[in-house]
């Protein structure tokens, strides 16, 4: 069987994107199509589909390299914020948008939140989590998906062909 670490991210995350855009729980907040996804951007993305593209990169992010947070995520997804005429300066991406895709990820059962333990504070007990892993639903989501395109991807990398 194929799994999502057989299939370049190229072709896993749009055919992933298409998928996630049939769930219902998955959809674009209203400022969706104003927000940029980061301070190094100059202006909104100009795809339509944006959003199940951006909650499809997480998500396999989060299965590849889980448990992982969302400070962790907006570093990878950052890039060089542009200083005029000073150096350029490392900038990372916006959290919001990948807390509320993370959000609507765990609302559709495919990533959950990994606890670490409970802390006793003088507001009460609190939990201490260690970031977001993938779930079992959405294991098997990128997997189906990668079994789906695995003969695009063999197409495209004739090396693959052997895994």
């Amino acid at each position: 069987m194929t799994t999502f670490y057989d299939v370049p991210a190229g072709i896993l995350t749009p055919a992933l994107a298409e998928k996630l855009a049939d769930v219902k729980e998955i959809t674009m907040p209203e400022w969706g199509a104003y927000v940029k996804t980061g301070v190094h951007r100059e202006k909104p993305p100009s795809q339509e589909n944006w959003w199940q593209i951006r909650c499809a990169a997480l998500m396999r992010k989060v299965a590849r390299e889980g448990p992982i947070g969302v400070n962790a995520l907006a570093q990878a997804y950052g890039g060089r914020k542009d200083n005029g005429s000073n150096p350029n300066t490392p900038a990372i991406a916006s959290r919001n948008v990948i807390r509320t895709a993370l959000q609507q990820l765990q609302d559709a059962g495919f990533v959950d939140m990994k606890s670490t333990k409970i802390v006793s504070s003088v507001n009460g007990d609190q939990k201490l989590y260690a970031g977001r892993t993938i779930s079992a639903a959405g294991h098997k989501m990128l997997d189906e998906v990668a079994h789906s395109v695995r003969g695009e991807a063999e197409a495209a990398y004739p090396g693959l062909a052997k895994y």
